[in-house]
């Protein structure tokens, strides 16, 4: 196993086994130079949206850190498709991060620290990034969260 696969497995991450297929006309990821940049991900588990809703309403911060957590794992799992292995990964540099959100919640980063945290947790100081978290009154499919990353690799 790499030192991140078992940084996953301690951490009780089950990886997709693909990079979620696209939902129009566009890639998972694209590589330029030593970075990678990934499409926004969803919060998939299976092949299935895990939620839907405004967060702020429908949609608990703590269950939509939760989705964010799991849309940046799917990130990674893009990430993971384009280099061959995260252990090619040097840093993330940026996530952005998209909330449906209730037009009263200003939690976003609250929200978008479920990806941030899971990035450092499984990458170190390397998982160390620059975020944007943006409210948005609506995502692809009803999605609470989307999650972007942009990653520098080896």
């Amino acid at each position: 196993m790499s030192a991140v696969s078992d940084r996953l497995v301690a951490l009780g991450i089950v990886m997709p086994t693909q990079a979620a297929a696209p939902a129009g006309t566009y890639v998972p990821a694209v590589i330029s130079g030593n970075y990678v940049y990934t499409a926004g991900q969803l919060p998939y588990v299976g092949g299935v949206l895990t939620a839907t809703g405004k967060v702020g309403t429908e949609i608990t911060v703590q269950d939509a850190a939760a989705y964010a957590r799991v849309a940046a794992v799917n990130a990674l799992a893009a990430v993971e498709a384009a280099l061959g292995s995260l252990d090619r990964v040097r840093r993330i540099v940026k996530v952005v991060g998209f909330v449906a959100s209730d037009p009263g919640f200003f939690g976003q980063p609250e929200v978008l620290d479920g990806a941030s945290d899971l990035l450092g947790a499984v990458f170190g100081d390397a998982g160390t990034h620059a975020r944007s978290a943006v409210g948005v009154a609506v995502l692809p499919l009803n999605a609470p969260v989307e999650v972007e990353l942009v990653v520098e690799f080896s």
